[in-house]
């Protein structure tokens, strides 16, 4: 938890943002596993209530009360069989007094506290505002309170809420971005770890498991289950029973998440034998010469969608060169052609949450009023980050290439971009996996740089050479 002076400012900030009505934040509650003593460990608090209100404990809500100027905790105290179980934990008052909320009450009278204004701007008068929901019994507790049936309450949500929230979570002020250094710096050891004990014979649950236990050696947790498989070429190839052998590349997507819950999201390739063949170097080198150039052309002011779509152009003309594309690469990156190749966006936000906000809308998160997203071309319909780059914004830069044999027979069956792709030699590509390089860019006021003091190796010469020790 940062200082109480941090949420202090960051709620009043919220409240000239909205502007009026009741602000409603709701914070988590302890989630079963499978049955209901038994729940998912650690708990994880939701983010927009920890950034406002910044306490861990399940079963809160903060309220904000703008046209009266007051603020809620709201929650019960546990009682001497929680206590029994799992040892004393500070009061509801004493929680509101770390984050300097002065009032308090138990949660049998958040539907009194709320009752005086209706949800939405009913009327058109002041509301209560609420961010969208994502978990059931939020929403069942959503339409305990005012009748909204969950199908209805994404519509619902606040857009004066949700933008503000974007707003102020989107530019990391500086201990915020101390925070997303720890968690780059645990995701090296998580990453290099992996490096260190791949060999051919041990499995990928094995390797999967020793990078997620780095993570909670160091206080923190996982960011997001664990990506580790031969099978690069699966976008999110969980750790399998399967061996490792020689010969193949494995991809690691890893990341930490830090005690005061700030992420890091990072990507890998590697040859389980240490040393990579002439044929995976050709396609690697293409994705490191992408993973790189984001560095020159992503700055303030610039769209995410633009830098996109400049590496796409990169790499179809280096896979022109190797003879897997032709045609004219603008038209080529047009149609979508690379999509066979880089079916997902360059990169996306990230806070406090991996997928920074995303439960917010991507509208709001990764675009906005001036730069939409095009839903309608395989591919381009994955970018999650679009919007103009501002100083203060954490992006993953993440580009990757895979050969996706269901993908390759889709395509060549239909004839899709065929005018753009190589498919005779596609074929030949069926067994290779795919590759893909990722790290975390704080977007300076110049330009850009990568979070993490140690860089995790990626390129070819320093992988083999790590590897080799």
């Amino acid at each position: 938890m940062f200082n109480k002076e941090v949420y202090i400012e960051r709620r009043a900030q919220l409240k000239k943002l909205v502007k009026s009505g009741i602000i409603v934040l709701f914070g988590n509650n302890e989630s079963p596993n499978n049955y209901p003593s038994n729940a998912y460990y650690p708990f994880r608090q939701d983010s927009s209530f920890l950034y406002y209100f910044g306490q861990k404990r399940d079963g809160l809500v903060g309220v904000i009360d703008i046209d009266n100027d007051k603020e809620y905790l709201i929650g019960d105290d546990i009682d001497i069989e929680d206590i029994v179980w799992y040892g004393s934990v500070d009061s509801v008052a004493d929680m509101a007094a770390q984050v300097g909320v002065t009032n308090t009450a138990p949660m049998n009278k958040l539907k009194e506290i709320l009752s005086p204004l209706p949800p939405g701007g009913a009327g058109g008068g002041p509301s209560i505002h609420f961010l969208p929901p994502y978990r059931h019994d939020t929403k069942i507790q959503i339409m305990d309170l005012w009748g909204i049936h969950p199908s209805k309450q994404k519509e619902a949500a606040s857009q004066p809420l949700i933008k503000a929230v974007v707003k102020m979570r989107a530019t990391k002020t500086p201990e915020e971005i101390e925070e997303l250094e720890r968690a780059v710096e645990i995701g090296y050891k998580m990453h290099t770890t992996a490096m260190r004990i791949t060999r051919p014979g041990v499995t990928e649950k094995y390797v999967g498991g020793q990078v997620d236990g780095i993570a909670h050696s160091y206080g923190a947790q996982v960011s997001f289950a664990t990506i580790f498989s031969q099978h690069g070429e699966i976008m999110h190839g969980n750790p399998s029973m399967d061996i490792l052998e020689s010969g193949r590349l494995v991809l690691c997507d890893a990341g930490a998440e830090t005690i005061n819950h700030y992420c890091s999201d990072h990507t890998r390739t590697f040859p389980v034998n240490g040393k990579y063949t002439q044929r995976q170097l050709d396609i690697y080198r293409i994705v490191e010469e992408c993973h790189d150039y984001v560095l020159d052309v992503a700055k303030p002011g610039v769209k995410y969608m633009d830098v996109h779509f400049a590496v796409c152009r990169l790499m179809t003309e280096r896979l022109k060169e190797l003879g897997l594309m032709k045609g004219d690469v603008d038209e080529a990156v047009a149609a979508g052609a690379h999509a066979m190749f880089l079916p997902h966006g360059l990169g996306h936000m990230m806070g406090m949450d991996v997928h920074d906000m995303e439960g917010l809308g991507q509208i709001y998160v990764g675009f906005d009023e001036e730069t939409r997203p095009n839903l309608e071309q395989f591919g381009t319909n994955c970018l999650r980050m679009g919007r103009r780059l501002e100083e203060g914004f954490v992006v993953t830069d993440e580009p990757g290439i895979y050969f996706i044999p269901a993908l390759i027979d889709d395509w060549r069956k239909s004839g899709h971009c065929a005018e753009f792709l190589n498919f005779d030699l596609l074929e030949t590509y069926k067994d290779f996996g795919g590759i893909r390089i990722e790290d975390d860019v704080l977007i300076t006021k110049d330009g850009c740089r990568f979070l993490g003091k140690n860089r995790i190796p990626y390129h070819p010469k320093d992988v083999e050479a790590f590897m080799a020790k």
